[in-house]
């Protein structure tokens, strides 16, 4: 399973990284404890509609604020560990903010954002969405990120050590042989059961169900009566699971990037696998003609080129970094990673170019950074594990091994990079001996909101195909619909004064854009 993650925020195509296991607190009377710094937001009176007294607790809690990552604010927000036992274990989640920089009194309240992933942490997050809105947004509502349950500083889950992470992430992605496939699933296998020997604590509790009741117990601690959210890409799809959830409580909402939850998780990858070889081709249609690229001529050479290459090192690893040869799948990770944002696609031709005469330094560079590689067996999130834990939860069992194999040769037969197609349907590997499933099961969006709701899809968008944009406005009542005609992975924040003009307007107001709204 691909992740689904905001590149140019901080971009991310394979699993990556594994931190210690940490922030589990033993419970609930901590709540009321008192600190030095405490914000002067009171939370809003906790409603009886709140379902279980014993949450009474987690929704009366006030936040306390402290400096941290630069300008930004941080606290920590507590929640139960298992709603199942809201009376039992707690965990805490690390939230991040920039408040309001206008009055009190033009004050509409907070916007709490995500970067997507599932595992991408959203602390510096916020300073970064508080530098794409406008002014005037920034003024008027204070920009919230938290790392979700079980990623980076929120009880976060391992499971690999750096030293499997490092063999999983440079395992063959396209095995061809029956020993390269029993290999490949046997390291798939070891993820689960590594989340459940090394963080037996949090892995049964990391799904996205939990996540939205957390997302409702942060807004009421933020003081805000409605939720105010900008989602991207997985992002889109904890709101609108907030949507349904609690209908009543949804504020001004963006989902940019959008996932369509009627799909399950081979659907998923079935989708972002045309949508990886519509951008790869149209990145090679864009390299074909410039001096810079290594296959000059036409898109059809650039392909030829590109095939041969990954061929190449599917049978022989080239030259990299000293005692680092580059593999098919560092390779593959670059060319996913650039294919994210046209921004990148200068880094990625240029690399190929190298890679075309036989230095492979460039593109296990761009696989390092994608990986967020800090050395030997250490990475810079947990990505790793997060990833896999949140998605395969999330989501229906994967097929076995003849199945995916059956499926990637399926794929790639008609691809104009069949190798990355292969890869896209072995990405499920991990879900096929997942210990668990959330109980919700993959069905089109219902909410009852009477809420407006603005979609944001791009037409090329290579992980979130626009066809999922299209899909999830249609099963949201109260959804617009509101598209960018380019390419990359999400369009708000991006190189499209349209978009943003439009977003910045509907969080003012609450009004969307007119239905039908195409920005070019």
């Amino acid at each position: 399973m691909t992740r689904v993650l905001t590149p140019r925020r901080r971009p991310f195509v394979t699993a990556v990284a594994a931190l210690t296991l940490a922030g589990l607190l033993p419970a609930v009377p901590a709540l009321a404890q008192s600190a030095s710094i405490t914000t002067t937001d009171s939370p809003a009176a906790v409603r009886p509609a709140d379902t279980d007294p014993a949450l009474a607790p987690f929704y009366g809690q006030q936040l306390t604020w402290q400096p941290c990552l630069g300008t930004m604010q941080c606290t920590w927000l507590t929640v139960p560990r298992d709603y199942a036992e809201p009376g039992g274990a707690t965990i805490r989640l690390r939230v991040s903010r920039v408040p309001a920089s206008g009055p009190a009194s033009s004050r509409q309240g907070s916007l709490v954002v995500n970067p997507g992933g599932p595992g991408a942490s959203g602390l510096d997050f916020a300073s970064y969405v508080a530098t794409v809105v406008s002014p005037t947004v920034a003024r008027q509502f204070d920009i919230v990120g938290f790392d979700t349950r079980g990623v980076g500083r929120s009880a976060p889950i391992t499971c690999m050590t750096g030293a499997q992470t490092t063999r999983w992430l440079n395992a063959d992605p396209t095995p061809d042989t029956a020993a390269e496939q029993q290999s490949y699933m046997t390291l798939a296998a070891r993820i689960p059961s590594g989340c459940l020997s090394m963080s037996p604590q949090i892995a049964r509790h990391v799904g996205s169900e939990n996540t939205v009741r957390d997302l409702d117990i942060l807004r009421q601690a933020l003081g805000d009566e409605r939720l105010n959210w900008l989602g991207y890409s997985y992002g889109t799809y904890l709101g609108t699971l907030y949507a349904e959830d609690f209908p009543d409580r949804v504020g001004r909402f963006v989902l940019d990037g959008a996932l369509d939850p009627s799909l399950d998780g081979m659907q998923m990858s079935r989708g972002q696998s045309t949508g990886f070889q519509t951008a790869v081709t149209r990145f090679a249609a864009d390299c074909a003609p410039r001096p810079g690229c290594p296959w000059r001529g036409s898109t059809r050479s650039v392909l030829t080129g590109l095939n041969r290459l990954l061929d190449r090192l599917d049978r022989q690893p080239m030259p990299a970094h000293r005692g680092r040869p580059l593999l098919q799948a560092q390779a593959l990770t670059a060319i996913f990673y650039t294919l994210y944002s046209p921004y990148a696609w200068p880094s990625l031709r240029e690399a190929l170019r190298t890679a075309a005469h036989g230095d492979g330094r460039a593109l296990q560079t761009l696989a390092d950074y994608s990986n967020e590689r800090l050395g030997p067996n250490r990475y810079g999130s947990n990505m790793a594990s997060a990833f896999p834990a949140i998605a395969c939860w999330d989501t229906t069992p994967a097929p076995g091994r003849t199945q995916l194999s059956a499926t990637a040769r399926q794929w790639s037969a008609k691809a104009a990079v069949p190798e990355m197609a292969s890869a896209m349907s072995w990405g499920n590997a991990p879900c096929t001996s997942w210990y668990g499933h959330s109980a919700r099961t993959p069905a089109p969006a219902t909410s009852t909101t009477t809420s407006p709701i603005l979609v944001v899809g791009t037409i090329y968008d290579p992980a979130t195909p626009y066809v999922w944009a299209k899909a999830l406005a249609s099963q949201l009542s109260t959804a617009t619909l509101l598209t960018y005609r380019g390419d990359g992975h999400t369009a708000y924040g991006g190189n499209s004064r349209c978009i943003d003009t439009a977003v910045d307007a509907y969080l003012l107001s609450g009004t969307p854009p007119a239905a039908g709204t195409v920005c070019r």
